[in-house]
């Protein structure tokens, strides 16, 4: 049975030529132009990756640090004890534990968008790895989440830092922005995250890294990117 869209996102969909690709001001001028849903959209922005990846070297890893924020609060958890309770505490952090808040999450109490431990207490949010990691909540060294600057970590995660991975299929997905943001401030978080991912291209790759970009609100359609002034913002 054919799926029936809504008047709303057939509207949309016309608005959008499937076969073109648009500059960054000509598209970002679409997503703020179309009937919105009752509900504030996220942008979107999907990297198609000239990857393999079946091969460890060639995954795709990654934070940024997007210049106008996602548009939302972002929740954030810090596993932390002594003196470090208190630094998360003032720098804004909205949930700080130790051995409690593990026991808390063990049951399913997850609260939280991020979330940041201290070194001493890896060893025990290690274990929470397969609650953790399928929601892409596991602390990482790599990206800045494992920390004694508590601080820092917890004001880089409240500003906008945005963490991006591959996935199997060799794509980077991920929420910039809302789409009651200003255009340009859609338009610089965009080329913030692109520049981010192409930063992040691993040595082991040959050929064209970076195939497709496009950009969409969450119920709206895909609006395909010229890449080539994705750097200038």
């Amino acid at each position: 049975m054919e799926k029936k869209h809504s008047k709303r996102m057939k509207k949309n969909y016309e608005s959008v030529d499937d076969n073109k690709i648009y500059d960054l001001k000509d598209a970002c001028a679409i997503l703020k132009n179309s009937k919105q849903a009752k509900f504030v959209e996220t942008v979107d922005i999907v990297i198609k990756l000239g990857i393999d990846s079946e091969k460890t070297e060639q995954h795709v890893r990654g934070v940024v640090s997007l210049p106008h924020g996602i548009g939302k609060k972002v929740k954030v958890a810090v596993f932390a004890k002594g003196e470090k309770v208190k630094e998360a505490e003032d720098a804004g952090a909205d949930i700080v534990g130790g051995e409690e808040l593990l026991e808390k999450i063990k049951d399913g109490k997850i609260d939280f968008d991020r979330c940041i431990a201290t070194p001493d207490m890896m060893p025990a949010v290690g274990k929470l790895g397969q609650v953790l990691g399928p929601k892409g909540l596991m602390p990482n060294p790599k990206l800045g989440t494992v920390t004694d600057d508590v601080k820092k970590a917890v004001n880089s995660l409240k500003l906008g830092q945005v963490e991006f991975r591959s996935e199997k299929s060799g794509i980077v997905h991920s929420g910039i922005g809302k789409i009651n943001m200003e255009s340009k401030a859609i338009e610089e978080n965009i080329c913030a995250f692109f520049k981010a991912v192409q930063k992040a291209k691993p040595t082991s790759v040959k050929g064209i890294y970076i195939k497709k970009v496009s950009v969409s609100t969450t119920m709206g359609p895909g609006i395909k990117l010229n890449t080539s002034n994705l750097n200038v913002a």
